[in-house]
C-alpha cells in the first residue's frame, strides 16, 4: 500500500487585488444573484462567464419543488454560453453567493460535484483551461483551471 497526498494550487486575494476584468466579472456574478429563483433555500448564487469573444453571460440558481429539477448558477451559465455562443470558450467563470439575510457569503462557496463535472467537460470541449474566481466578502479564491476543483475527474479518457 502506498499513501499519497494531492495538492492543488490556488491564490487567495482580497477584492482589491483582483484585476479590473476579474473585479468586473465578480460584480456581474454578484448582480446575477438577484435573478435567482430560490423559494426553498433562500440561498442565491450568481455566476458570470467571460467568453473568448470578450462577451459576458450570466446565470443564477433556479430551484424547483422537485429538488433535482432545479439547476445551479454555474450550470445555468455554462449551458447558456454553450448554447448561444458554441464557438466561444469560457475563459473565466466568477461565482458569488448571497445568504437569506441579504449579505454575500464571507467565504467563497465552491461548485457542487455536478457543476464541477460540467466545468471539466467544458474545458475538454474547448481544449483549454477555464479560470475560476470564487468570491467571498473576506477573501476571493482564484484557480487557474476548473481541473483544480476536481482532480480525480471522470471524462472521455476514462471510457
Amino acid at each position: 500500500m502506498e499513501k499519497a497526498t494531492l495538492t492543488i494550487g490556488y491564490t487567495r486575494l482580497n477584492a482589491d487585488e483582483l484585476t479590473a476584468d476579474d473585479r468586473a466579472l465578480v460584480e456581474q456574478a454578484k448582480a446575477a444573484c438577484a435573478t435567482s429563483y430560490v423559494p426553498y433555500s433562500h440561498f442565491r448564487v450568481g455566476a458570470a462567464a467571460r467568453l473568448s469573444t470578450g462577451e459576458t453571460v450570466c446565470g443564477s440558481n433556479q430551484e424547483n419543488a422537485a429538488f433535482p429539477s432545479g439547476t445551479c448558477a454555474e450550470r445555468c451559465t455554462i449551458f447558456y454560453a454553450n448554447a448561444h455562443r458554441p464557438e466561444a470558450a469560457v475563459e473565466t467563470l466568477a461565482i458569488a453567493a448571497r445568504r437569506a439575510d441579504g449579505h454575500f457569503t464571507p467565504e467563497p462557496i465552491t461548485p457542487c460535484g455536478a457543476c464541477r463535472q460540467v466545468l471539466i467537460e467544458t474545458e475538454r470541449r474547448y481544449g483549454r483551461p477555464m479560470r475560476i474566481v470564487l468570491y467571498g466578502e473576506r477573501e476571493t479564491l482564484l484557480l487557474e483551471s476548473a481541473s483544480d476543483l476536481l482532480p480525480f475527474r471522470f471524462d472521455a479518457d476514462a471510457m
